[in-house]
């Protein structure tokens, strides 16, 4: 069964989800540093950016359990990164996400709430990014960037 369309959405997806995640913590930390108040739109860009991470999650999952009998067919270091290191990560940075938006619901003050969403996301992001199979990268070379 051909699942490329579910590849490219899943690839394509990433880009979303890496500049909303960029973006929510960025912007939560420079406000948190200013000493601003939260603003509706930077609420609302973190909602997003952890509503993209679950369907990216759900893409992803979808992936791994119609095709996890090619990743025996894979060589040992290729197979290990992606029933373990790409899956894990990107589980852990998912969750990330999700409690630092949760947390930050339940905080008090301004600060608290803006100190959750930047340390959470920006982890989650330096996840992402490491766990991602970049093109440049020995376990996504030839693959293509979308």
């Amino acid at each position: 069964m051909d699942h490329s369309f579910l590849i490219f959405a899943h690839s394509l997806l990433r880009y979303f989800v890496l500049l909303t995640v960029a973006y929510a913590g960025i912007t939560h930390l420079l406000g948190l540093l200013r000493k601003a108040p939260i603003l509706n739109g930077e609420r609302t860009v973190a909602i997003v950016a952890m509503a993209l991470c679950h369907l990216q999650l759900a893409l992803g999952l979808a992936l791994y359990f119609l095709r996890r009998g090619l990743y025996e067919d894979m060589a040992k270091p290729y197979q290990t990164f992606w029933k373990y290191e790409h899956l894990g990560t990107m589980l852990i940075a998912i969750i990330l996400v999700t409690l630092g938006r949760s947390l930050s619901k339940r905080a008090q003050e301004e600060r608290g709430k803006q100190l959750r969403v930047a340390v959470f996301y920006l982890i989650a992001l330096a996840l992402m990014l490491w766990a991602t199979p970049w093109p440049f990268t020995q376990i996504g070379r030839g693959r293509p960037w979308l």
